[in-house]
């Protein structure tokens, strides 16, 4: 943990930053280090790191708890797992200093694991929306002694050494005084309990790993870096606690020809002197037909025109973003005799020198300098 960076340095943001302004830190990297734009050797890893800044950063828990302990899990050596904190700090003062109260059941049920899925799709599946499925590894609970790790007939038998607490109490005189510690049960492996006779399909684990096919629905708009959480497709529980979750981490793909910044499409049409100059009408491709988008005459190269409801479908809301089109003046590099002259008499009328007028102004301004 010592080698990571801050995530606030990491997205380049104050500490005390809005919601809305870490995620616009997070989209400008995403797409600057995105590996399917970025061909860097280091722009995946930065783009990992920037996504895991995000996931962090965005949700108010997971923030509050980086903001008081850094990198560090604080559960982290005293038996948690994942995002778990049932233990709370009770267990860890009184497996320090001994104490009372606070000590957690072994044999309670307990939450499974969260799981955690990428998922790349392409950028109009994430415009419009997608169903697929997907087929993920998971344990489970074993369906022959359907979690209690015991063979068919028999059950687990309470731990004769810590009667069931799975702790064992640990007694030292020390200069401050007589200590009691409290660590793990060596016989029963801190469970509570001693299964005799194991479960021959899953040796007494309790659990199977299996694959798991999973239907998934992806809401139209959803953006790069999102996450959608599937309640209950995690890891099964133990004796009979409920399953974690699913999260489905999104990436989407570029597009070779739309940019997408939040809700709106950005891109970039060409167009040609004449078409600038003395207007046009010109059909721009958008994200489901296409449309015809007037040009007025004297257009200027890098104007931005807007379409209007021709973005993307917003996420948690009505209606849809709009469509930005620039326009960027295309300038021939190959041209006849016969345009040349045009250009000369177009020059001419619009009392601009040409590249001959310029010359022989050049020329006569040497000749004056040198006194001829």
């Amino acid at each position: 943990m010592a080698n990571k960076r801050d995530f606030y340095e990491v997205l380049g943001v104050d500490k005390g930053a809005s919601d809305e302004e870490v995620k616009k830190a997070y989209r400008k990297l995403a797409r600057q280090y995105h590996p399917d734009v970025n061909k860097a050797a280091d722009a995946e890893d930065k783009f990992k790191e920037v996504k895991e800044a995000y996931e962090t950063l965005s949700d108010d828990q997971k923030r509050a708890t980086y903001d008081q302990y850094g990198h560090v899990d604080p559960n982290q050596g005293f038996g948690g797992g994942g995002a778990d904190f049932s233990g709370g700090f009770g267990d860890i003062f009184d497996m320090f200093f001994g104490g009372g109260g606070g000590r957690r059941d072994p044999n309670a049920p307990q939450r499974g694991n969260d799981l955690q899925y990428s998922m790349t799709i392409e950028f109009k599946e994430a415009v419009f929306g997608k169903e697929t499925d997907i087929t993920i590894p998971r344990t489970e609970n074993c369906d022959t002694c359907h979690g209690s790790g015991a063979k068919p007939g028999t059950k687990p038998d309470t731990c004769s050494t810590c009667h069931g607490t799975g702790q064992q109490e640990v007694v030292q005189n020390t200069p401050f005084g007589r200590m009691v510690n409290r660590r793990a049960c060596q016989t029963c492996g801190g469970k509570g309990q001693i299964i005799r006779e194991r479960c021959t399909t899953c040796n007494g684990q309790g659990k199977v790993k299996k694959q798991r096919k999973i239907h998934v629905k992806i809401p139209a708009g959803v953006d790069d870096g999102a996450q959608l959480r599937m309640s209950g497709e995690g890891e099964g529980g133990l004796r009979g606690g409920p399953a974690g979750d699913l999260y489905i981490v999104i990436r989407v793909k570029s597009h070779e020809f739309f940019e997408r910044e939040g809700d709106d499409i950005y891109c970039e049409i060409p167009l040609t002197f004449a078409q600038a100059a003395l207007g046009d009408e010109i059909e721009i491709p958008t994200l489901t037909e296409k449309v015809k988008l007037k040009i007025p005459a004297g257009t200027q190269t890098g104007t931005y025109f807007r379409l209007k409801g021709k973005g993307v479908p917003r996420l948690r809301g009505i209606g849809q973003g709009d469509q930005h089109v620039k326009v960027t003046l295309v300038t021939p590099t190959k041209v006849t005799e016969e345009q040349r002259e045009l250009l000369r008499q177009f020059a001419g009328l619009s009392g601009e020198q040409t590249h001959e007028q310029q010359k022989s102004f050049f020329d006569r301004m040497k000749k004056a300098f040198r006194g001829d």
